[in-house]
């Protein structure tokens, strides 16, 4: 790890590594979406047996039941008692954050509103490149079945034998995902988007990928709705000197599993920055050295990292700086591991820089508003005028029109 003094102009590059320069990469997947978009199955045929070697045929690429259900021979019966008890956590979490549908009325009549809809139909992506993100699956369908969502629809890329992890398959299963189908890359999110013979078209997608989903993702939005463009993981820790240096170190290594994580050390203490250097020397990332904590705070917000860890004495005196970041680690037991496993809340969290606008994936975003507008008579007198004036700044003649309409004998 590199050592630096904190200057804005050295952390520049860092402040704005969302930047996303258009290359080959966003051609290919424009490709790809097409030929999805025209061939459906046929094109996802083609591009499972290109990238993961598999050669499926229609029949294949949904999962059925008897292969879901057989799932649970292939992993340890105490997985299946740990998966339950994450789930009544994330559960007990999301179901504390439901909104619900209201309306206020005034003496003249007038109702005003909001009334909250599921969206209908979501489809999850579960990574199973490098690793079969099994916690995938709980943290993206969980928030969706509290929220009322009709039907789950998840894919996965198939491995060389043409299975989906016997584990993704028994979380799917535990929390009734409707259709599970053996696809992946920008060719799924596109059969998502677009709906094929096979896979039904979603009204949202959700979930992490790599460079192919997330641009696949991108190129779709407005198409379909998405929870966000995840880019790779990142780990930010404050600390000082009453902090543990193995803590750090571990939580540090553990970022560094994922491909292309950023984990930043930031600290004012020299002590502890050659402490933890001195054991990941060789490693990427960096430390920053600050004045104080309280321009570490400073730099966090900046960075707007995935995952803040607070790892000082009393880490609740500095949350009150933290404005930008996917989720927030306070003290020492409370690591990125934790968020990412069991804790409640979703793994799903914005990267690059984007926690400064996005949130964590939750409830709400599988839920939509509309806005509720009655008006009597009555009511409608009293504000005739600024209506008038308005419509007619605008000179939207017709819309003056309709106003006057209400008025005419």
């Amino acid at each position: 790890m590199k050592i630096i003094r904190f200057t804005n102009k050295k952390l520049e590059k860092i402040y704005n590594r969302g930047y996303i320069k258009r290359n080959r990469l966003s051609e290919r997947v424009q490709e790809i979406i097409e030929d999805v978009r025209v061939l459906g199955d046929e094109a996802l045929i083609k591009y499972t047996k290109k990238f993961d070697k598999v050669k499926l045929s229609t029949r294949l690429l949904a999962v059925p039941k008897i292969e879901i259900s057989g799932a649970y021979q292939n992993i340890s019966p105490d997985v299946v008692s740990s998966l339950k008890t994450i789930i009544e956590n994330i559960n007990r979490f999301y179901r504390k954050t439901i909104r619900k549908s209201w309306k206020i009325k005034d003496e003249d009549g007038v109702i005003l509103g909001e009334k909250y809809t599921p969206i209908e139909k979501v489809g999850v992506y579960i990574p199973a490149g490098t690793a079969p993100l099994v916690s995938t699956v709980y943290m993206t369908v969980l928030p969706a079945k509290i929220a009322g969502v009709k039907k789950i629809v998840l894919i996965s890329p198939p491995d060389k034998n043409g299975f989906i992890n016997p584990h993704i398959l028994v979380v799917a299963d535990l929390l009734k995902v409707d259709e599970v189908y053996r696809v992946g890359g920008a060719q799924g999110i596109a059969a998502l988007a677009y709906g094929t013979k096979t896979i039904p078209r979603v009204d949202k997608i959700v979930g992490p990928g790599n460079l192919y989903v997330s641009e696949a993702k991108r190129q779709l939005y407005g198409q379909v709705g998405i929870d966000m463009i995840a880019g790779p993981t990142e780990l930010v820790i404050i600390a000082n000197r009453h902090s543990d240096p193995k803590f750090i170190v571990a939580d540090l290594r553990a970022q560094e599993e994922h491909a292309k994580g950023l984990v930043i050390l930031i600290t004012n203490s020299k002590t502890l920055a050659k402490e933890v250097k001195s054991q990941l020397d060789g490693n990427n990332g960096f430390i920053v050295l600050t004045k104080n904590l309280t321009q570490a705070v400073e730099i966090a917000n900046k960075i707007a990292p995935e995952h803040l860890e607070i790892m000082v004495n009393n880490p609740s005196r500095l949350l009150k700086g933290i404005k930008n970041a996917g989720a927030i680690f306070l003290g020492p037991y409370s690591f990125a591991a934790v968020g990412d496993y069991v804790a409640g809340p979703s793994h799903v969290l914005p990267t690059q820089g984007t926690a400064r606008f996005f949130s964590g994936l939750s409830v709400f975003d599988f839920v939509k508003s509309s806005h509720i507008v009655s008006y009597t008579k009555k009511a409608l007198v009293k504000i005739k005028e600024p209506l008038e004036k308005i419509a007619s700044i605008e000179g939207l003649n017709k819309h003056l029109d309709s106003v006057e309409a209400r008025f005419r004998s």
